[in-house]
């Protein structure tokens, strides 16, 4: 289906050279690489925009917003038209804001002045699904991610990796996935081989909320092998004197290092259950720090905040 009344393209495509992350300023001079030829790829998105020019900056944050919620499957590149005004001069720009989508090194569509975030999200849309319909068999990332998510729950950390494997071929630059495995690889032990992961991600992984998740998750692990040897001692604490909220505290951090997340969690929400406020309200910020180590998206971690939701607003 052809957008806004524009042709589809040809579907030939060539591998493109990128810049870091799905939003950049691009010049004159780096149009045809990281324009034309990464719309091989995926969608790319340009705003032609001035500093002076105050429709400008409402539409601006808009497209990064949306760019941002695509997950890197539509990219936007930002031209400054006082900046680079052959390169408007060549594309016929009139007037700023104007924006324009390439696709297979083509223009499918281009609108001009500010627009709702409605009309982006709808553009970008049909951008996805064009760019979809050149891939048959390219899969669907975020549905993928929760079947990921899934998986794991269900005690199948092989399939999960291999649909992680599966993405990142997809999108090398696909945060979830990356340190999706990260965690597997932590789960499994081999927490020198996840450190080493981390240090080598991508600049724009690496600033991710997906990676400081997987971060944590390894400060946690590190202190594993130490919380084993206490679980038992910490247990029969806690069963002589339930109301010991630092021995269940003790506990739930033995727990969760031990890979014993439901329980840890648990016994935390019992700590705020009990007496939210003890120690500095520790057991709430503990809770949130295994939320993110686990990732917002475990239905363990979903359940979890759920339940410290109903006992702290009820």
């Amino acid at each position: 289906m052809a957008l806004f009344g524009i042709g589809q393209p040809k579907k030939e495509t060539t591998p493109s050279t990128l810049p870091e992350g799905p939003i950049f300023d691009v010049s004159s001079a780096a149009f045809e690489e990281h324009v034309l030829k990464a719309s091989m790829d995926k969608p790319v998105l340009v705003d032609f925009w001035a500093p002076w020019c105050g429709p400008c900056k409402q539409l601006m944050p808009v497209l990064e917003a949306e760019v941002n919620a695509a997950n890197g499957e539509v990219l936007l590149a930002k031209v400054n038209i006082d900046e680079n005004p052959d390169l408007a001069q060549a594309l016929r720009i009139q007037s700023v804001p104007t924006v324009m989508a390439f696709f297979q090194g083509q223009p499918v569509t281009a609108f001009t002045g500010a627009r709702p975030a409605s009309d982006i999200k709808n553009l970008i849309v049909q951008l996805v699904k064009m760019a979809r319909g050149a891939k048959p068999d390219a899969i669907d990332i975020p549905a993928a991610l929760k079947e990921a998510a899934q998986f794991i729950a269900n005690g199948d950390p092989a399939t999960a990796q291999q649909i992680y494997i599966q993405i990142l071929q997809q999108d090398e630059m696909n945060a979830e996935a990356y340190t999706g495995i990260v965690k597997l690889v932590i789960d499994a032990g081999a927490l020198e081989q996840a450190q080493g992961m981390l240090e080598q991600a991508p600049e724009i992984i690496a600033k991710t909320s997906a990676f400081a998740s997987a971060k944590t998750a390894l400060e946690i692990a590190k202190g594993a092998g130490e919380a084993l040897g206490k679980l038992k001692p910490l247990l029969k604490k806690v069963e002589a004197a339930p109301n010991d909220h630092q021995a269940r505290f003790e506990l739930a951090q033995a727990e969760f290092a031990a890979g014993q997340k439901a329980g840890a969690i648990d016994n935390l929400l019992t700590i705020v259950r009990t007496d939210r406020t003890w120690n500095d309200e520790a057991a709430r910020k503990e809770l949130l720090r295994y939320f993110e180590a686990m990732g917002f998206a475990d239905p363990l971690s979903i359940e979890g905040r759920k339940k410290l939701s109903r006992l702290l607003f009820s």
